[in-house]
């Protein structure tokens, strides 16, 4: 029997529910017919990964982490570069991270993914938008309950002083945190499988940078076992143009494109 591997991304109801803080069109949907696909392979799934967006309201991505002259936050998808942060337009709220700010702008724009860009206050610990959506939530908990399992939480983002769209490493990471490093124990995970069937939220967004980053330390034959279950991820409005570039561009190198009724049949 094939070793069949769930990598599910962020599926909280702050995105996939349609109050969510970022709630993002179509998740709702996209995360029925996932609970559908898990409850249809339930005995043929080997394990399921299910990351977790873990934030702080206090976060550098969120605004009270910034303020302009006037002592103003900045509105959410307020895009925030290096030389707005040089020239004042923003500044850190706290003047202690002030220095630091302007080293992460930097490190970000040598990066070359994309600026910061400041979100709604999302997946805020402890609270209801932490929470994996219900109908994703009870299909996990009877795969566990089947296969006397236990899905494999991974969680990131907790580290207020960075971004961690992708789950096996953050966008700049801090030297002090290792959970900020590269998650080395869930690669060598998942290059144990045969299948990895990778669904969640967003497409353009944390599935696309965790895929890439995968990517990037699998060789050729691992890439190839990554399925993309399509219509179980849904991007952020305003950039499909990325999320579509990310799918193209992950199956020339080789990952499998699907769909939750096609998928393992």
């Amino acid at each position: 029997m094939k070793k069949l591997h769930f990598l599910i991304i962020d599926p909280q109801r702050d995105f996939c529910d349609k109050n969510g803080s970022l709630s993002v069109p179509g998740a709702d949907n996209d995360m029925e017919k996932l609970a559908k696909l898990i409850t249809r392979l339930q005995t043929q799934i080997f394990d399921i990964h299910c990351t977790l967006d873990t934030h702080h309201y206090f976060d550098i991505s969120h605004p009270v982490f910034w303020k302009n002259g006037k002592g103003d936050h900045p509105d959410a998808f307020t895009i925030i570069t290096a030389p707005d942060i040089e020239n004042g337009k923003w500044k850190a709220t706290n003047p202690q991270y002030q220095q630091y700010v302007l080293d992460y702008a930097g490190q970000l724009a040598a990066n070359r993914r994309y600026p910061l860009c400041i979100w709604p206050p999302h997946c805020l610990i402890g609270t209801r938008g932490h929470n994996v959506v219900p109908v994703l939530a009870d299909a996990m908990l009877s795969w566990e309950k089947e296969q006397i399992a236990m899905v494999d939480y991974v969680t990131k983002g907790s580290n207020y002083k960075t971004e961690h769209y992708s789950a096996v490493q953050a966008d700049v990471p801090d030297p002090a945190d290792p959970s900020t490093m590269m998650n080395s124990g869930l690669i060598q995970t998942l290059e144990e499988a045969d299948i990895i069937a990778v669904a969640g939220e967003a497409l353009s967004h944390c599935l696309k940078f965790t895929v890439e980053d995968i990517a990037d330390t699998f060789d050729e034959e691992h890439i190839k076992k990554m399925v993309l279950i399509e219509d179980c991820a849904s991007p952020v409005p305003g950039f499909e143009q990325q999320a579509e570039d990310f799918v193209k561009n992950m199956a020339k190198r080789g990952m499998q494109i699907s769909n939750s009724a096609d998928f393992f049949n």
